[in-house]
């Protein structure tokens, strides 16, 4: 079997796949990230040693979904936001594989959340793919002709941080990007503006709901750049398909009536029809992504794993 793990500001997910990508099992724990990697990683084997209790499997290998910029190559985390603790520069694959004796696959956390849509969720079979995840931030990876696109510095599909979208400050030290007006800090930030109330994403989305006018303003703004964001791709690289995920798509009664309205008031100078869903894996997507990503790299041979025991801490790493 194939292990994919989610390592996210708050939870770490850890699912144990079949190899046809089918989740046998899965555990959501905290992610310790104010104790550092080595905390968060054995946290990550911790609850995969339980699985492995559970259910008996030879582990193939290990796919790993990380938050911050990765080298994917190197197998090491670049840059993390201030939620982690000595997360940077932190080696994920090497920490692991050394604890497991299976191959280690890193990859950043959108680009795992595209491998998994293709692979088993809503654009399942598509060639040519963007996805964008509306979260705290936005994030945005590529799939075409059949494989994740990174570019040759690893930044392709970054519609986050596109310019274009107004004037406003983003936490990027830019001004204009997309994630000013689509990601839930920035709804915060908007409908905070507008009504001088401190709410969370999913409390303007509730106050929509209830025919809040200001909400209602804030979501359509944001769906109405998501649309802007989805025409300029289409322009640039003629991708007509697109998967949208992450906390904020959880409002997509709000958001996907401002996305088709702006798409069919300015269609694409090509003429073709975009197609653009909503994520179908849910929170399961970047960890059943990343397992994908571990069966498609791994060439070892197939070796037995024995459990690890539970409570399982970096002085145990090593013994595996």
């Amino acid at each position: 079997m194939f292990a994919g793990v989610d390592i996210g500001g708050t939870t770490t997910q850890v699912v144990l796949c079949t190899p046809e990508l089918d989740v046998v099992d899965s555990e959501e724990v905290p992610t310790p990230a104010a104790e550092g990697g080595t905390a968060m990683v054995g946290a990550a084997l911790d609850a995969l040693g339980r699985l492995l209790a559970r259910t008996p499997a030879r582990l193939r290998a290990v796919g790993v979904g990380a938050a911050g910029v990765v080298d994917a190559r190197a197998g090491r985390v670049l840059v993390a936001s201030d939620s982690f603790h000595a997360w940077a520069g932190f080696e994920v694959t090497a920490t692991m594989e050394a604890a497991l004796g299976v191959p280690v696959f890193l990859d950043n956390d959108v680009n795992a959340f595209l491998r998994g849509e293709v692979a088993r969720g809503a654009v399942a079979g598509e060639q040519h793919v963007l996805g964008m995840t509306l979260g705290t931030g936005v994030g945005g990876a590529l799939w075409l002709d059949g494989a994740l696109y990174e570019g040759p510095r690893g930044a392709a599909g970054e519609t986050g941080h596109i310019p274009g979208f107004g004037d406003l400050p983003c936490t990027c030290g830019g001004h204009g990007h997309l994630e000013t007006l689509a990601s839930g800090r920035s709804i915060t930030a908007r409908y905070g503006e507008r009504t001088g109330l401190d709410r969370s994403a999913r409390a303007v989305a509730e106050a929509a709901e209830r025919g809040d006018p200001d909400a209602l303003a804030v979501y359509e703004a944001a769906g109405t750049a998501v649309a802007r964001a989805i025409l300029i791709t289409a322009g640039m690289l003629d991708v007509t398909t697109f998967v949208i995920g992450g906390g904020v798509s959880g409002a997509w009664t709000l958001l996907e009536p401002s996305i088709r309205a702006a798409l069919t008031a300015e269609p694409p100078v090509s003429g073709h029809p975009l197609r653009f869903v909503r994520a179908g894996l849910g929170s399961a997507a970047v960890a059943v992504g990343a397992a994908s990503r571990a069966r498609t790299e791994s060439r070892e041979p197939l070796t037995p794993l024995r459990p690890l025991s539970e409570g399982t801490n970096s002085a145990t790493f090593k013994s595996g």
